[in-house]
């Protein structure tokens, strides 16, 4: 491992020898067998695989949203899981610490661009009138502000992901996971979602793992890990058509 990653890693996503077993007895089934990552804050990283590889799997236990068999896993400067949960409260873990991006925007229908943004801060308990700033700051760095009072039917789906990108980015988590963020997406607004997130990380000093098939979008990734039953292989990628 590399001093940058050594360095940082407490920063940014840890993962050691993390196993997730289904079941018990002869009906056990092992999703992941002891995956090693290690994603440094400002680093977007892919994640590929076959389907029922492990990914979803994986990035459930990432998120908080299902327990791992055993592992450890770090995000940001917090051990969240050591053989054991270490978090007591994982719904302020997954608000705070953790963004996510997905492959289908899921704005809130009757919100207008501002308030899906700002909805996370308000719930984490920051007052209105400066949620709504954090959240027009970010619209404007992704260039949609001037769609801030606008409703979510009334965007373009490449608009409807950036909001969506804003909102993972809103609370400052220092992880986000995305999942197959651009596979609703043609080739020039697919690329210009990895070039966005590419800029937020640097900006914002965030670790992302992007899951992906997309083929228009491997190429643009510095390193990439592949999962293979259950297993992760790290790999230097091509790192190009992200500037």
């Amino acid at each position: 491992m590399d001093k940058q990653h050594s360095d940082s890693s407490a920063r940014g996503i840890r993962i050691e020898g993390l196993k997730k077993r289904y079941g018990q007895g002869d009906m056990a089934v092992d999703a992941l067998k002891g995956v090693n990552m290690v994603v440094a804050p400002g680093e977007v990283v892919g994640l590929v695989g076959p389907s029922g590889s492990g990914k979803s799997t994986l990035l459930k236990c990432l998120g908080a949203i299902i327990e791992p068999t055993s592992g450890r896993m770090v995000l940001g400067k917090d051990v969240i899981y050591d053989n054991g949960w270490k978090i007591p409260d994982l719904r302020a873990l997954r608000r705070d610490k953790i963004g996510f991006v997905f492959q289908a925007p899921y704005l809130i229908p009757f919100l207008d661009v501002t308030d899906n943004v700002a909805l996370l801060p308000m719930l984490a308990g920051i007052p209105n009138a400066e949620a709504r700033k954090k959240a027009l700051a970010l619209l404007t760095a992704l260039d949609v502000q001037h769609r801030a009072k606008a409703m979510p039917s009334q965007l373009s789906g490449g608009e409807q992901q950036r909001v969506a990108i804003a909102r993972g980015l809103v609370n400052r988590p220092p992880v986000i996971l995305a999942d197959e963020p651009t596979a609703p997406l043609d080739s020039e607004r697919a690329l210009a979602v990895i070039r966005i997130l590419n800029q937020m990380a640097k900006q914002f000093d965030t670790a992302i793992i992007v899951v992906t098939h997309d083929e228009k979008i491997i190429p643009t990734f510095k390193r990439i890990y592949h999962i293979r039953d259950g297993v992760t292989h790290e790999e230097a990628g091509e790192g190009r058509g992200i500037d």
